[in-house]
């Protein structure tokens, strides 16, 4: 079954960074229309884009945790990618269009931003916001890291729950947009040349559009069918072998179905003497087994039948595991 406190706290996770980024928008957009900056009319973009992926998110969580029905048997988890992605699309389009653009007109133009402390003072404000967001998700991904017996990188990496990812890749990135902001914002006090502020404007467009791609590319794969990381990939398989009756896994194939659902199949060679009983009682401990350990897997189908023969004579084995990437054990 599914675990609902991580439901819960991935909802929570949601909820503060949606709260956050409306203030700071607002604040932001203020400052922005007062000093004319593109930079902080940009920023203003920025949490305005993540305000409203924040709302989607929360949907993605909330459609995708209804209980399976007769027309989805699987569930809905699928659906919560769906949500997902469209709220990369609009951070790709919204957000980052809108800061390239603008950029770009003010560095063509060269309009003057005007008064330049009250876009200061929001700035100052925004980061302790973004601060306290985003510590919030920093806090979820160690909790569930330990959980995992792995680092908050990796877990952040391979994690099924695209909602949490978003959360903290975009408030990791805002402190970075608040930064570039500053830094457009003083070079064209100083100098008088609001290229620098144009050109802060168009970066943090680039920033946004580095994040959409990774949050998109992230929720195809998952609609696809992405399978479980390969860690867990081999524990269950371990697990599996190490059952009573059972002689070999041949097969074993695994489907993230949602955040916090996952399919497991697998073809399974029992001991020549082992009675209809044996492998039914197997099957039930495989079952009780992998639940109890992973509450995230929902579904367990063991076929009993035998593999396709290999051109050694022997039993074909097929496994989901690819080579690990640079750098991962």
């Amino acid at each position: 079954m599914a675990h609902p406190s991580v439901r819960a706290e991935s909802t929570g996770t949601v909820v503060v960074a949606g709260l956050a980024n409306l203030v700071v928008a607002v604040a932001k957009l203020v400052a922005g229309l007062i000093s004319g900056s593109a930079a902080m009319l940009s920023e203003a973009a920025h949490p305005v884009a993540d305000t409203t992926t924040e709302a989607l998110l929360f949907l993605a969580l909330r459609r995708g945790a209804r209980p399976a029905d007769v027309r989805h048997p699987f569930g809905y988890g699928k659906e919560s990618y769906v949500w997902a992605f469209l709220a990369a699309l609009f951070t790709f389009v919204a957000g980052a269009g809108f800061a390239v653009t603008h950029g770009v007109t003010t560095i063509l133009v060269h309009e003057h931003s005007g008064d330049y402390l009250s876009s200061y003072v929001v700035l100052a404000v925004a980061f302790v916001a973004e601060s306290v967001s985003l510590a919030r998700a920093r806090r979820q991904v160690r909790g569930e890291a330990r959980r995992w017996r792995t680092t908050p990188r990796r877990f952040l990496r391979l994690t099924p729950d695209t909602t949490v990812k978003a959360v903290v890749l975009e408030d990791s990135a805002a402190p970075v947009g608040l930064l570039l902001a500053a830094v457009g914002l003083g070079l064209s006090q100083l100098t008088g040349d609001e290229l620098y502020d144009g050109l802060a404007s168009v970066l943090i467009g680039v920033l946004l559009l580095v994040v959409a791609g990774t949050l998109a590319h992230s929720n195809i794969t998952l609609l696809v069918g992405r399978a479980v990381p390969q860690r867990l990939h081999h524990e269950i398989e371990r697990e599996l072998a190490a059952l009573p009756a059972v002689e070999r896994v041949d097969t074993l194939l695994t489907m993230q179905l949602g955040p916090v659902d996952i399919l497991v199949a697998a073809k399974v060679d029992f001991d020549d003497d082992a009675s209809g009983a044996d492998i039914e009682t197997t099957a039930d401990a495989a079952e009780r087994r992998l639940t109890g350990r992973y509450p995230e897997i929902r579904y367990v189908f063991l076929d009993l039948s035998p593999s396709a023969p290999g051109a050694d004579g022997r039993h074909a084995r097929h496994t989901q595991v690819d080579p690990p990437p640079a750098g991962e054990p």
